[in-house]
């Protein structure tokens, strides 16, 4: 959980997400979203986020203020031009996302800042089978409407604060098992609540009102 306000929001720090979207084939919302989570924790495990490693400055500089993240699109030439910056790509039932190592909001990398924001929204297939444990089981929460830019941003903070909670064994057996996700959406949401070892309440800065618990994430195995 993260409070409504502090004074080291000021001035404000993202993770960037871009979500590979090509017009003739475009992947699936909830595919998405659990490449989305993936890539975050993949980044905030990776070697080079380590005390020595040269995105630790920024992951805890981004770390001390809200974790926000933002979800971008791109297609053909504009997918490969963004591999080349600091991140981590994940390609998990046929969605492509990679995270960004986090910076200002106001500095963005140019090649990022030209990708479009807003739009990001795609249909939901269906749901895939549970992946072999251990993985994160992230609940969406079915009282609120999100576009798949917005639910992929919630989905990486839950599986951002699984990651931080979790007990050092759990943690390194889900990482060792590729910090696989599985998303899930609809009733019984008190009980994934009840069961979950993070929750994510959002700031209220897009589609839904402050406070709102958007996403709630455990270990499943």
């Amino acid at each position: 959980m993260r409070p409504e306000y502090d004074p080291r929001d000021d001035p404000p720090w993202a993770m960037q997400l871009v979500v590979r979207v090509e017009k003739s084939d475009p992947p699936d919302h909830g595919a998405v979203c659990a490449a989305a989570a993936t890539a975050v924790v993949r980044l905030l495990a990776d070697p080079r986020a380590a005390a020595d490693g040269p995105w630790h400055d920024a992951v805890r500089e981004w770390e001390s203020r809200r974790i926000r993240k933002v979800a971008r699109r791109a297609r053909g030439v504009r997918w490969p031009d963004v591999q080349e910056l600091p991140g981590v790509t994940v390609d998990e039932d046929g969605a492509q996302v990679r995270a960004f190592v986090p910076g200002p909001v106001a500095d963005v990398p140019p090649r990022i800042a030209k990708l479009q924001v807003a739009g990001l929204d795609l249909a939901a297939g269906e749901p895939p089978p549970a992946p072999p444990e251990p993985y994160a089981e992230i609940a969406l929460n079915p009282a609120v409407t999100m576009t798949t830019g917005k639910a992929a941003a919630q989905c990486g903070h839950a599986a951002h604060l699984l990651l931080r909670a979790l007990p050092a064994r759990a943690r390194r057996r889900w990482l060792d098992a590729g910090a696989r996700v599985r998303v899930v959406r609809g009733v019984p949401w008190d009980e994934h609540v009840r069961r979950s070892t993070a929750a994510v309440r959002d700031g209220g800065f897009t589609e839904v009102p402050p406070g709102t618990m958007t996403a709630v994430a455990r270990l499943v195995g």
